[in-house]
């Protein structure tokens, strides 16, 4: 296998995305209790259920390594561990949300970011008529306390749902105060320093792409 840490930017950014389907599907296969269940996976049985060509497969994955034996395929419980490792899935990342409206709330009730290792640990907001309440067992904190809770419980990761008026300024506070990575729900393209990571999630544009397709039907 290849030294993880290889050169990142050399990776494209949607052979990742396509790692993360690939371990979803493994995770789910190797969890089965079937005892017929083979310890082999081919790149065309991945292909069947992720929708990816097996080609495209075998190429995203010799990337980090050879994983699998010609003729026989790829051990699914190694490849699995070996993608969780690569995606960093192997630790538990601790998270805030900033924005306690309606999708703030809902992100934080979703108990699959547990699961998955992603611990958020506080929820702010300007707004003096939230805070202090409690939602999802957590109490929301008012924003002039982030800095100082950012920098004390070593934040990886901000998740900004704030409008747009307000979203590069909390950003800026997010990466002075140590923070590496931001999901960005506000329709606004933050101006960051480069080695910040940011995804952008624009609901807006994610329902404008499914009207076009349904409009050529």
């Amino acid at each position: 296998m290849k030294d993880l840490n290889l050169n990142k930017r050399s990776i494209p950014p949607v052979t990742i995305n396509r790692l993360c389907l690939y371990h979803r599907c493994l995770e789910k296969i190797t969890e089965q209790k079937d005892s017929l269940f083979s310890p082999y996976i081919s790149s065309s049985e991945i292909s069947h259920l992720t929708g990816i060509n097996p080609a495209q497969i075998r190429k995203d994955l010799a990337y980090f390594g050879e994983f699998g034996l010609r003729g026989i395929g790829y051990p699914a419980r190694e490849l699995q561990l070996e993608l969780k490792k690569i995606l960093g899935l192997d630790k538990v990342w601790s998270v805030i949300i900033v924005g306690a409206g309606n999708l703030g709330s809902a992100l934080l009730g979703y108990e699959g970011f547990k699961r998955r290792g992603f611990l958020i640990k506080a929820i702010f907001d300007r707004d003096r008529s939230k805070i202090g309440r409690r939602i999802h067992n957590l109490r929301i904190s008012s924003i002039d306390k982030m800095e100082e809770f950012i920098k004390e419980e070593h934040i990886d990761i901000g998740i900004l749902v704030v409008p747009a008026e307000s979203a590069q300024e909390v950003a800026n506070i997010m990466v002075k105060s140590g923070i590496k990575a931001i999901i960005n729900f506000a329709p606004l393209r933050l101006s960051l320093p480069p080695e910040i990571k940011v995804n952008n999630v624009d609901l807006s544009i994610e329902f404008e792409g499914l009207t076009y397709h349904l409009k050529m039907c």
